[in-house]
């Protein structure tokens, strides 16, 4: 293995793989790029690449509801902190602002410039950020390793601030991974570069949660049995710890489609997130 550690029995870049699994998969991230133009070069309202500090990509875009702002959602794209940036992602900011919530979706430093231990203090200097600029509640919303930067934000040792911490409505970890120990075991390893210690200090599952944090784990029902087991993960290690923390499966979904539906107002994630509806299996 390039990691370095012990080959084990189980191929472990397999489990995390996802494009070869899903029809046309390959097609995503060109289908992603087209529909997150498409929809800059419409939406009225928008704030591009603000800054949050002086690297490059230390960047955000800020899309704003044509309404009157209820509150502010941040969306942490995916791609295993090694892939993509800010604009492969605008157009599901459209579900949210057309129920008046505003949307920041900002880039980060990847693997392996940054160690994913870095990558958690960039979110959390961006939300601070984001969080002066619009008033408000606010919901934390991630992708796959965006998935697991939220439900980061949500543990004891987060460096958010107390006061922003007290606006935090829910944090929504979608398709997220919860627990870093296997990735130890597969070739991104080799960019991402993670320890055994950092596994321990960047796993949520092996973290303790805030205490009033309220976290949903949402998954598709076709999604890689592997990122199935990573919500259940999170749900059963922070279960007897949190009042309100569940898992929601939703069918017909797989790990790249289950985040489209934030392009539509009435979708069930779209409302969801907005607090106008609970999601009923």
């Amino acid at each position: 293995m390039k990691s370095g550690l012990k080959q084990t029995q189980i191929d472990w870049n397999d489990k995390f793989a996802n494009a070869k699994y899903i029809p046309n998969g390959s097609r995503y991230p060109n289908l992603w790029k087209q529909l997150a133009g498409s929809f800059r070069s419409k939406w009225p309202n928008q704030i591009l690449d603000c800054q949050y500090g002086d690297h490059p990509r230390k960047r955000f875009d800020l899309f704003l509801p044509t309404g009157q702002n209820i509150g502010l959602v941040v969306f942490i794209h995916g791609g295993f902190w090694l892939d993509f940036d800010k604009s492969f992602w605008s157009h599901l900011a459209r579900g949210l602002c057309e129920n008046n919530w505003s949307c920041a979706i900002p880039s980060y430093v990847l693997a392996p410039e940054a160690k994913i231990s870095e990558i958690t203090q960039m979110v959390s200097v961006v939300i601070e950020t984001c969080a002066k600029k619009i008033s408000g509640p606010i919901v934390l919303m991630g992708h796959s390793a965006g998935g697991h930067l939220v439900s980061r934000m949500a543990c004891k040792t987060t460096s958010l601030k107390p006061e922003t911490i007290a606006r935090i409505q829910r944090f929504y970890s979608i398709s997220g991974v919860h627990d870093l120990t296997n990735l130890l075991y597969t070739e991104m390893n080799s960019k991402l570069a993670l320890t055994r210690s950092e596994v321990l200090q960047e796993s949520p599952s092996k973290l303790k949660p805030s205490p009033d944090a309220k976290i949903v784990c949402w998954v598709g029902a076709k999604e890689r049995p592997e990122f199935l087991r990573q919500a259940d993960l999170l749900l059963c290690a922070w279960s007897k710890s949190l009042q309100s923390i569940e898992c929601v499966v939703e069918r017909d979904k797989h790990h790249f489609n289950v985040i489209e539906s934030l392009t539509d107002p009435s979708s069930i994630l779209t409302r969801t997130v907005c607090g106008l509806s609970a999601y009923k299996r």
